[in-house]
């Protein structure tokens, strides 16, 4: 190897050595092909956004007024949150199936991934962190005892419904 003049050579120029300019190639290929095997970002790992877009976004739902609100009856959901959903299935052009239980059921349907998104006035301190993947609070409530951060949530490494949820959050609260 020749010692180092005190100015750069591109790689290939006259006075790289042969191995400088095979490392570097090898490098140069490496890295095409890594970046060629990204692909579009962000990506679930299941699948949920892209099989719900234009199908069926399945949603699991807790009653917690005034957030969530389940008929007896009927069976009938409604609430802010259950509005916003409905927003978002509307702009993904999905039809919403509303799947009631507690928020212990919600969090075993999500990891085992029965459910897309998980609703019922879930706050950002809530002791599910381990077990969903919430997004960033959409909304602050002033109550008894201090703030609530209202969050929604979806399967762990779910990382594009997570996004385009929270997209949609933002634009429909008006902070963009």
């Amino acid at each position: 190897m020749r010692p180092f003049s005190g100015r750069a050579l591109p790689w290939g120029a006259r006075g790289a050595t042969r191995v400088q300019t095979r490392a570097y190639l090898a490098g140069l290929a490496a890295g095409t092909l890594l970046l060629a095997g990204c692909g579009a970002y962000p990506k679930d790992a299941a699948g949920s956004f892209e099989r719900a877009e234009g199908g069926t976004l399945v949603v699991g739902v807790s009653p917690h007024e005034p957030w969530t609100t389940v008929e007896p009856v009927t069976g009938d959901v409604s609430g802010s949150e259950a509005e916003l959903v409905r927003g978002f299935a509307d702009e993904m052009g999905a039809d919403v199936d509303w799947r009631v239980g507690a928020e212990s059921e919600l969090a075993e349907w999500l990891s085992d991934g029965d459910i897309d998104v998980a609703i019922g006035g879930f706050q950002a301190d809530s002791p599910w962190t381990e077990e969903i993947a919430f997004t960033r609070p959409y909304e602050e409530v002033e109550a008894e005892g201090g703030t609530r951060k209202m969050v929604m949530g979806v399967r762990r490494g779910e990382n594009r419904m997570l996004v385009e949820l929270e997209r949609y959050l933002s634009r429909a609260t008006g902070e963009i």
